[in-house]
């Protein structure tokens, strides 16, 4: 018979159960889980040489966490996954609820139901995904909530005095007894709320309206919060600070390729999505490159962060643009072009925080401002940097050749001088799309020089990518109206709009002359 099948005290008995605490339970099976080479927190990438190894010595010290960082850091999906290091199952007096062990009963209906039943004392059995218990700390959470109260319709009901501990409803952190608990943002609880969370973390005594009781609960804490400078909210107090045996800190993804493979696992693309619509790697290196802008950008706020949420969401909405794109035009098929990274402009602006600077900026114009710096990044990676091309000295006038060689982007730059514009349409058939920048004088022949072995499809995304990176060096100019993206030379593009604003200058002068 398997253990999980006994019934009762008595039976529990005979097959020798032993008690054993949450955090040597907790440590024994991640022993186990060390030696056999496997992952205890599977699905959190990039933590591999940092936090993980932080959170395991943790547990085989047998000590309450605190996981402090920025938002989007996995900082509360680590604290769910310890479950996986509980035993699947444990015994608990039946009817219990504060997960009583048969062996070492806490409450008094537990201690007088063995006194009155001994071995035929009913037990149950508690999942390990029952043994998990989190509450987000608001300024509104009350001793009660978290630790007790005296519940008058209990007494009245049992018809009970107000002097008897069995009048007591259990708050959420003695009902996750044997179990593991999370606060998450712990700045934010009130301080005198967390005064109140110093015994049971250090000797285990609970206070509840004048009921002085000694039950040692045995559970893990997990404790989440920002840094203490990310708000003028709240803060940790000292004395609880100190209780908490190991402080881990939590960081973003330190290069793209992690951040590319944490989003490619949580981004929601359903299977539809997929058969429809392909995503170069190319873009989906633009969206993370967005993230890593933002984190370094002086218009974004630092100390408040920039989830990992982020690239996720732009992720998905660039699915969907070019998903919506090719439902328009009735296409069966199509690629997310950079033209469709607009789409993922509303992502961006619900993800950051902004200065003072950046609220005067605007959060539509620091995202796409984000979007062209994420180009300008990635630009380099793949074609010449424009910035550090030099000139090459000759003792006479150089001839078009020669200074082509020198500067590989001058054919087409010399296209938009002439007097040439390309207007890309955001809802453009891919074949019509195709058909355009083909007609940009040089364009087809730059792409090939450095992606030799593109498809067309490939060669059509870098084109259009060369564009955007041309503009985002300030070689052409780019405008985005009414959705359209129309592509100018700049010094014309600037003349024009210098003349309207002069234009519009004489036009008051008139005004007011008349």
């Amino acid at each position: 018979m398997g253990i999980e099948k006994i019934k009762t005290l008595g039976e529990l008995r005979k097959r020798g159960y032993k008690p054993v605490s949450i955090k040597d339970e907790i440590r024994k099976n991640l022993i186990g889980s060390i030696r056999n080479k496997e992952n205890p927190f599977k699905g959190i990438i990039g933590y591999d040489d940092s936090v993980i190894p932080d959170t395991e010595r943790a547990l085989l010290s047998r000590h309450n966490i605190l996981f402090l960082g920025l938002r989007g850091q996995a900082k509360t999906r680590m604290a769910r996954q310890m479950t996986d290091l509980l035993d699947e199952y444990i015994p608990i007096v039946a009817g219990s609820e504060v997960n009583d062990d048969p062996m070492k009963p806490l409450s008094k209906y537990a201690r007088d139901l063995i006194a009155e039943h001994d071995d035929e004392t009913p037990i149950t059995w508690l999942h390990r995904s029952e043994r998990y218990g989190e509450k987000l700390a608001t300024p509104d959470v009350s001793v009660a909530d978290l630790i007790g109260d005296i519940d008058p319709i209990k007494a009245a009901n049992l018809r009970l005095s107000f002097a008897d501990e069995r009048v007591i409803h259990y708050g959420i952190i003695p009902r996750s007894n044997r179990g593991i608990f999370v606060i998450n943002e712990i700045p934010d609880l009130q301080a005198r709320i967390q005064v109140a969370l110093f015994n049971i973390l250090e000797e285990g005594d609970i206070q509840i309206r004048g009921f002085k009781l000694r039950m040692p609960l045995d559970i893990l804490f997990v404790f989440t919060a920002n840094p203490e400078d990310y708000t003028n909210r709240g803060s940790i107090v000292t004395p609880l600070k100190d209780r908490i045996q190991s402080q881990i800190l939590t960081h973003y993804p330190k290069s793209i390729e992690t951040s590319l493979e944490i989003t490619e696992q949580e981004a929601h693309i359903v299977d539809e999505q997929k058969s429809k619509v392909a995503m170069s790697d190319l873009v989906k290196r633009l969206i993370e490159q967005v993230a890593f802008e933002a984190r370094n950008n002086e218009y974004v706020d630092k100390k408040s962060g920039v989830s990992a949420r982020l690239p996720i969401s732009a992720f998905e909405n660039a699915y969907s643009s070019a998903e919506r794109r090719a439902i328009i035009n009735n296409e069966r098929q199509t690629q997310v072009w950079i033209s469709d990274l607009n789409g993922i402009i509303p992502s961006i602006t619900g993800k950051i925080e902004l200065v003072y600077e950046g609220e005067q900026e605007g959060p539509y114009q620091v995202a796409v401002n984000l979007l062209d710096k994420a180009i300008r990044s990635q630009f380099i990676t793949h074609f010449p940097n424009p910035e550090t091309l030099k000139k090459r000295r000759t003792t006479g006038k150089p001839s078009q050749q020669e200074r082509e060689n020198d500067n590989p982007y001058k054919a087409i730059t010399r296209w938009f001088d002439s007097g040439n514009h390309l207007d890309i349409l955001v809802d453009m058939k891919d074949s019509e799309k195709i058909a355009a920048l083909y007609k940009v004088d040089g364009l087809y022949g730059f792409v090939k020089k450095f992606f030799p072995h593109a498809n067309e499809k490939e060669n059509a995304l870098l084109m259009e990518f060369v564009l955007h990176g041309l503009s985002a060096y300030s070689l052409i100019s780019k405008k985005v109206i009414e959705g359209k993206i129309e592509f100018k030379d700049l010094i014309g593009s600037m003349m024009n709009l210098g003349q309207e604003n002069y234009t519009e200058d004489d036009d008051m002068n008139d005004d007011n002359f008349n």
